[in-house]
């Protein structure tokens, strides 16, 4: 299995560091960035399996970030993660794409356990968007076989 790369962006450096033991102990390849700007021309570059959004960051709003990563990377997992959470927020963000919303202080088991869930449904998709591009092959080498 390829190991999947995460994204975490977030302005509190404890934040990063911790979220980076914590992942990197899992197996994965995490990088980090402290504002929107710097996680933003990292999306760029990489191809992330997911990304861990801060909301509130010091030159952008977190929601501001996900719509430009759904642009860039549609199908990379987001995960929007804040310490100010209020329904229109979490509202907000589900309805810009992100895959789940959580509360800081966030629980190590929890965050590894709904990242884990939805990498698995991110891999299922790709692998039925496979299996979809497989048979419409299959089916065209037989009707140009006809």
């Amino acid at each position: 299995m390829n190991t999947k790369k995460i994204l975490v962006v977030d302005d509190d450096l404890g934040i990063l560091k911790s979220f980076e033991t914590i992942l990197k102990k899992r197996g994965y390849e995490v990088e980090t960035a402290a504002t929107a700007k710097d996680g933003i021309k990292l999306i760029k570059k990489t191809a992330f399996n997911a990304a861990l959004l801060d909301i509130k960051l010091p030159d952008k709003d977190g929601t501001e970030v996900l719509k430009e990563i759904r642009k860039i990377r549609p199908g990379m997992i987001k995960i929007m993660i804040t310490g100010f959470a209020d329904i229109d927020n979490a509202v907000q963000s589900l309805n810009l794409g992100a895959n789940a919303y959580i509360m800081k202080p966030v629980n190590p088991d929890e965050l590894l356990r709904l990242l884990e869930e939805k990498l698995s449904e991110q891999e299922k998709n790709e692998m039925l968007t496979d299996d979809r591009i497989s048979q419409w092959i299959e089916d065209r080498l037989n009707q140009l076989d006809e």
